[in-house]
């Protein structure tokens, strides 16, 4: 924490601008209370080579411009040394350096690393800051990394004078996805200018690579968003990246039916070469083997083979890499087998990404080692995707949907401890900024993977928020990641978390408050808050409506079914919490203006509702009013009265398994004590050997005045799951070993189609491999005696072993254990 010593004039005084505020003294007090002094750089100006390259001359610029926009001082660039007593910040390379100002100081060091950099402080009269690079893009990140230890208010500037680092990254590749297409719910409206100002962002935190997307991928042709044509903005994000000296990747789908066809090869070649040849840089392309695609690999790699001859002529350095994403068990066999044996030299690696059917490590050991891997880990989705968010709370997944505002430090730095050091570094699948904290850490961490996430968050705050957020809003990021951790119902920590929010909001200046970084952070704070509101109020109205339900026999069934919908309607009639939802439209609306996120279908654009567009479920139903309704109308039409009350009866006992039984909620953490739930998230953060809380995608529309064919129970939107070939499994233990037990079940989840198979204690056949039905209804299955005799029960399902795909479909959303 910092503590700040100045005079100044009198407050009047400021506000008159007759005078501003000079830094005499900044006293930084440590944790064991040493003090630090700080040095003045308000008056200084930067001093960088005249025969800089176009990455160094980049940095000096940023340099300038970023400490302009935060402390309206716009230092000088010059290329001379200045004869006078004013503090410098001289910017380079160690051999212009030395050049520059007739110094030997920078000859200390014999190591230079790629990307590496150092920064010295001489103090004095006329004090001096070096920044110091190894290479170009070492002297871009030795500014980058200078910017965050700025201490930038409006009209001053302060540094730290014992600040003294050497340092070069751990992992030689650290980048992003920056997907120029109309499936992302912010990029496709960016021009130029937004652009380049979020590769110096990037920059900043140590990233050195950008991954662009093709014209044609598994998209829309158009975007009413899009300022420029899909190829004439990636030549421009190309030439952008080129100046700052950062790698360029193109993820390259290939996408057609059949490239065992030679007509479809002649098509994709001359396709792919049209981007290649027009493209000023190019490093690597990378080829998913799935989602989008689905090619044999051998045909695939036969394609690409031809496909590097085609990239080498415009770009003779860059490489080819692939993925087996979404291979099943026979086409991952077959592509660890080219690799083996053809030992294909035109390839120059292998990804990991989203939808391989094993793991990491797996893989490692599987694929030769002469192919590095790289890592394509997903940090914008936070259901149905390759790392979604643990336990995350029903109310939560169908409102704020896959495509959140979503940082999520904690999980992300996890997922980079445990899986990177199989890697060569990493490029992340980013569909928009709503992920922009979780870039930040990947790229800092991709730097020093044993830096602590707090101080990464303190850096962000003080870096895009403001110096004197430093403290607050980081410990505020990590309360939002908090928000997600237990049921929503029961965690008062949302309500803190906004109040926390608030007090910041209150005190922010305009200027702040037009940050759209801090308004990412308002929203979802205020976002949480009334989804938990809501919840609370929704539930509230449903246990009402089970009291006037179990009235039924003193005062009919129909009008207990009346009285119960009048209650249940309170919910569609007026808004709780109004002015927390006013403030979440006002915010969105902010974002649209400031970013260009598009957070709603009819309002701003997006894409789809399952594409970030939450404003379209903020009010999507927490409770089981929908379900409810439908089961009503289909009671009245029940000839007898004693027909309607066994029918309300069902529903009052729908969790109740009857004396000696047992119900799970399987999507409901709080209520699902039979699952055998496997490794932790931070010991297994994609579930492949582990069971998951899973959604259902199926009930919430694609556009939001869409009318949907059969109502579904809350706890019928999610359900436990595992993926590929691992089973699900129940444990059950004291049972009666002399009874006679059923199970009903409820198969959920958005793979109908899939077939599942059920065993009790890994031997006894419940039943075959089936199709779930859906519409989803209970099943019923007898357990055999044997099954039981010893007091306990396994029960683990499958699904059809083998496939590919995004690895779904052994799903269970409820299950009764019925003693008979």
């Amino acid at each position: 924490m910092g503590f700040i010593c100045k005079l100044s004039k009198s407050r009047a005084l400021e506000k008159q601008g007759l005078v501003r505020t000079v830094f005499i003294a900044i006293l930084f007090f440590t944790a064991a209370g040493l003090k630090t002094a700080a040095i003045d750089l308000s008056h200084a100006i930067i001093v960088a080579p005249a025969n800089a390259s176009k990455p160094e001359r980049k940095a000096a610029a940023m340099l300038r411009d970023e400490v302009e926009k935060r402390s309206q001082i716009k230092w000088e660039l010059s290329s001379s040394w200045p004869t006078n007593e004013m503090q410098v910040i001289a910017v380079g390379q160690e051999s212009a350096l030395k050049s520059l100002t007739g110094s030997d100081e920078f000859s200390e060091e014999t190591s230079h690393p790629a990307d590496g950099f150092r920064i010295r402080i001489k103090t004095g009269k006329k004090a001096a800051v070096f920044v110091t690079g190894n290479d170009p893009r070492g002297v871009l990140f030795g500014v980058g990394y200078l910017l965050r230890q700025l201490h930038m208010r409006k009209g001053a500037v302060s540094l730290a004078d014992d600040l003294n680092v050497t340092t070069a990254p751990k992992y030689p590749l650290r980048g992003h996805q920056l997907g120029y297409r109309p499936k992302t719910h912010s990029y496709d409206a960016w021009d130029v200018g937004i652009w380049e100002q979020y590769y110096r962002d990037l920059i900043v935190f140590g990233a050195n690579a950008v991954e662009l997307i093709p014209p044609r991928s598994d998209d829309d042709a158009d975007s009413p968003h899009f300022p420029k044509p899909p190829l004439e903005m990636m030549v421009e994000m190309s030439r952008l990246a080129d100046e700052y000296g950062l790698d360029v990747w193109i993820w390259y789908p290939a996408m057609d039916k059949d490239y065992s066809d030679p007509k479809t090869v002649e098509f994709a070649l001359k396709e792919w070469n049209e981007v290649f040849s027009k493209l000023p840089r190019i490093d690597a392309v990378f080829v998913p083997g799935g989602d989008p695609g689905h090619t044999r690999p051998k045909y695939l790699m036969a394609l690409l083979e031809k496909e590097t001859e085609s990239l080498h002529r415009s770009h003779p350095k860059a490489q080819m890499w692939v993925s087996p994403q979404s291979f099943d068990r026979e086409w991952l066999d077959e592509f660890v087998a080219i690799l083996k044996t053809e030992k294909p030299g035109w390839l120059n690696g292998v990804v990991f990404g989203p939808q391989v059917r094993v793991s990491l490590p797996e893989l490692r050991a599987a694929v030769p080692e002469q192919y590095p891997i790289r890592h394509y880990p997903d940090i914008t989705h936070t259901r149905q995707c390759q790392y979604p968010v643990p336990d995350w709370d029903r109310a939560f997944a169908i409102t704020e949907g896959r495509e959140c505002v979503n940082p999520r430090p904690l999980d992300e730095a996890a997922i980079f401890r445990l899986l990177q050091p199989y890697t060569i570094g990493f490029l992340t699948y980013s569909e928009g900024c709503n992920d922009d904290v979780n870039k930040a850490i990947w790229s800092a961490l991709g730097w020093n993977p044993d830096a602590q996430v707090i101080d990464i968050l303190r850096e962000y705050s003080r870096y895009f928020i403001g110096d004197e957020y430093s403290e607050n809003f980081a410990q505020g990021l990590l309360a939002l990641e908090r928000n997600w951790r237990a049921p929503l119902i029961t965690n008062e920590q949302v309500y803190t978390t906004l109040q926390q929010f608030e007090q910041m909001e209150k005190s922010a200046t305009p200027k702040e408050l037009l940050n759209w970084r801090f308004q990412q952070a308002l929203f979802r704070a205020y976002y949480d808050g009334y989804i938990r509101s809501r919840l609370i109020h929704e539930t509230a109205l449903e246990e009402r409506a089970m009291g006037r339900l179990r009235e039924a026999r003193t005062i009919g069934s129909k009008s207990a079914m009346a009285e119960a919908e009048m209650i249940l309607s309170r919910t569609s009639t007026g808004h709780v919490s109004p002015e927390w939802r006013a403030r979440i439209f006002e915010l969105a609306e902010a974002l649209f203006q400031r970013i260009r996120m598009q957070l709603s279908v009819p309002r701003y654009k997006a894409i789809g509702v399952d594409r970030g567009a939450c404003l379209d479920t903020v009010d999507y139903p927490l409770n089981n009013r929908r379900w409810l309704k439908e089961r009503f109308d289909l009671i009245r039409q029940k000839s007898t009265e004693s027909e309607r009350l066994r029918a309300i009866d069902d529903i009052l006992n729908w969790t109740n398994p009857g004396p000696g039984g047992f119900y799970d909620d399987l999507g409901n953490v709080s209520s699902q004590p039979h699952l055998v739930r496997g490794l932790p998230f931070a010991k297994d953060p994609a579930s492949l050997s582990s069971s998951k809380t899973g959604f259902e995608e199926g009930d919430v529309p694609d556009e939001p005045d869409e009318k949907l064919e059969g109502a579904l129970r809350m706890s019928w939107l999610d359900h436990a799951e595992s993926l590929n070939d691992e089973p699900l499994k129940l444990h059950y233990s004291d049972l009666d070993p002399r009874a006679s037990y059923k199970i009903r079940i409820v198969y959920g989840g958005d793979s109908p189609k899939k077939k599942i198979r059920l065993i009790a204690n890994d031997s006894l056949e419940i039943h075959g491999f089936i199709s779930k039905p859906f519409p989803y209804r209970p099943m019923e299955f007898d357990i055999p005696l044997q099954a039981t005799r010893s007091g306990e029960l396994n029960l683990s399902w499958s699904r059809e072993p083998g496939l590919g795909g995004n690895g779904r479909g052994c799903q269970v959303s409820e299950i009764w254990l019925i003693r008979k």
